[in-house]
């Protein structure tokens, strides 16, 4: 018989994971509209402190070294919790092992220990106002003149790039040769002389999506990551690592908890909905856990995305029929729950990732362009 039940010892590390979470939560806050909207660098030191930043990376970059399902266990109980964890994030989970893949010893040694400290603080710039889902129309260009790139173009959707110290910029150094080609990779520190960053407010009043313009933006040569004008891969590798992970399925499970408390049981179709999410959790997680264990095809990290953002779409449907008139009072726990048309837009729309699993994992023929 399949066992799926964790090893005392990893159930012994989500009950730490859950008291720290909690008294993180007590401390510094609670955040049940995603993840990506609490920043405490109090808490971020906190983590630090425990070893759970850069939990996986390996030892020779001060990383733990530890299994990717005890990083997993880590992150589900933080954001499960509502725990202000957005100032390590990004770095912990692309910025990081981007920088041991690609970077240069002189890179490594300059940006990760104060990603492990949780003293800095990353952004990544992707996506442009004509440049979403299709990455590879990018615009933003850095043009090298001596010993300097310089950087001019406009990025979109740059969540967080208000509070972070670093830009890890996709960007466009040379306009020869097929789309795909030509774009590198850049650190650029966001207090840099040309980068004005704007917040953006969504209906739910946050504003840590941000529009970033370079302009005539000077960044050293050596900020370059990995070859030049053949990243493509990189960044593609970088959004195996954003697609896969459990923040795309427990982004709003706070409100789940909520309303779990207010559930009326005695309603046998109340309980066969909690059974159908609760089903869904699991099976999330499972997906989840194949991710990180490499035991999934290249490229599926494009369904256990959709999967894992449509399922807490579908949790934002309970909460509000469970809450019912409470749920038209403007609060905290109902700002969580107008965010939820985002979870399949952010990182790729369901739609386009369906696009990307019939055709690089299902190998579907593409239909002509007329």
């Amino acid at each position: 018989m399949l066992d799926f039940s964790l090893s005392p010892e990893l159930e012994q590390l989500r009950a730490h994971a859950a008291e720290v979470a909690a008294d993180g939560v007590a401390r510094f806050g609670r955040y049940t509209d995603s993840w990506i909207n609490g920043n405490s660098p109090e808490f971020s030191q906190v983590m630090a402190d425990q070893g759970w930043i850069g939990m996986g990376w390996p030892k020779e970059h001060g990383g733990g070294a530890r299994s990717p399902i005890e990083r997993v266990i880590v992150g589900e109980e933080m954001i499960a919790a509502g725990a202000p964890i957005a100032g390590m994030w990004f770095a912990d989970r692309q910025m990081g092992p981007s920088l041991i893949a690609h970077g240069t010893t002189e890179q490594q040694a300059e940006y990760l220990p104060a990603i492990l400290s949780g003293e800095s603080t990353w952004c990544i710039g992707m996506s442009e106002p004509d440049a979403g889902s299709d990455l590879a129309s990018l615009k933003t260009f850095a043009q090298r003149r001596g010993d300097h790139w310089v950087i001019n173009g406009q990025k979109i959707w740059t969540s967080f790039a208000h509070q972070a110290d670093f830009i890890y910029l996709i960007c466009r150094t040379t306009t020869e040769g097929p789309p795909h080609k030509g774009i590198s990779e850049i650190v650029v520190p966001t207090n840099l002389p040309g980068i004005e960053i704007r917040p953006i407010t969504d209906m739910t009043t946050n504003r840590h999506f941000c529009e970033v313009y370079f302009t005539d933006v000077e960044v050293p040569i050596e900020n370059l990551v990995g070859t030049e004008g053949d990243a493509f891969r990189q960044t593609m590798k970088q959004l195996e690592f954003e697609r896969g992970g459990i923040d795309r399925l427990v982004s709003n499970r706070p409100l789940y908890d909520l309303a779990l408390e207010h559930a009326d049981r005695s309603d046998a179709r109340v309980r066969q909905e909690i059974a159908r999410l609760e089903t869904g959790y699991r099976l999330g997680r499972l997906l989840v856990y194949r991710e990180v264990q490499r035991q999934a095809p290249a490229g599926f990290s494009a369904a256990t995305k959709a999967y894992c953002t449509e399922h807490e779409q579908r949790v934002a449907e309970f909460v509000f029929k469970t809450l019912g008139a409470a749920a038209t009072l403007w609060n905290d726990d109902v700002k969580g729950l107008i965010y939820a048309p985002g979870y399949t837009i952010m990182g790729g729309t369901s739609n386009i990732m369906r696009n990307i699993l019939g055709e690089r994992v299902l190998g579907l023929p593409r239909e002509p362009r007329k």
